[in-house]
């Protein structure tokens, strides 16, 4: 077993919350649940296998899909079954790609962080537009895309003038280092910063969670408030 999972193992006792999914200790193996679940009749509940719980979690409750996994719309209405740390290594795995090692890397002292700044210095083509958006926009756009409404993780990286997340936030889960989707919002803040604002409308359930051309995409409704609060500092501030 990986040494990430065998501190993750020991670092609770019957039961663990990472992301939306419960982690329970059986008396032979895990069982794994939506958290809305955890008290449910097994019953009541779809059980999966390894491979459907990954297919389950690839699409919303509507059948959309799920362009972020750490965002909080994972299905309920399921179990699965572990019979040891590697088999629910793997279930966690499926739900959360990589999280379980992530979360062992952020228990040091000293995480393995990636800060916006040396992220977007390593992009180049068209999302090299990424690294001239100003400290105060960068963390504006950070605060909108990495929204609790829009992902469960704990950012541990950041901008000049933006704090990480230092509190538990809404899981386990720690954010290393900005991802694909903010890597594209932020490509698309700074083409709206050379054209024009971004609409403060309310968001519509039919734009799509990653579209971001859409006007009323939730994150960049997001946004225009950021932006909205950032005109509104004192000057100086």
């Amino acid at each position: 077993m990986n040494p990430d999972m065998s501190a993750f193992l020991v670092s609770f006792n019957t039961e663990a919350v990472f992301g939306q999914v419960v982690v329970m200790r059986l008396e032979r193996g895990f069982e794994l649940r939506h958290e809305s679940d955890r008290r449910a009749a097994a019953d009541n509940l779809t059980t999966l296998n390894g491979t459907e719980l990954r297919d389950w979690a690839q699409k919303t409750e509507g059948g959309s899909f799920r362009p972020l996994t750490s965002a909080p719309n994972l299905r309920a209405g399921w179990r699965a079954q572990a019979t040891d740390g590697e088999a629910l290594e793997l279930l966690l795995h499926y739900v959360y790609p990589g999280a379980v090692a992530d979360w062992f890397a952020a228990q040091g002292s000293q995480p393995p962080v990636t800060s916006y700044r040396q992220f977007t210095s390593r992009q180049s083509g068209m999302y090299r537009i990424t690294t001239m958006l100003d400290d105060a926009i960068a963390g504006a756009a950070i605060r909108a895309c990495c929204h609790v409404d829009f992902c469960l993780k704990r950012r541990l990286w950041s901008v000049e003038g933006l704090e990480p997340d230092t509190e538990p936030y809404t899981s386990l889960i720690p954010c290393l280092e900005p991802c694909a989707l903010l890597l594209e919002f932020a490509r698309k803040v700074a083409r709206l910063e050379q054209n024009a604002a971004p609409s403060s409308e309310e968001p519509q359930a039919e734009a799509a969670e990653s579209d971001f051309n859409a006007p009323n995409n939730p994150r960049r409704v997001r946004f225009g408030l950021e932006k909205k609060a950032l005109a509104a500092k004192p000057t100086g501030h």
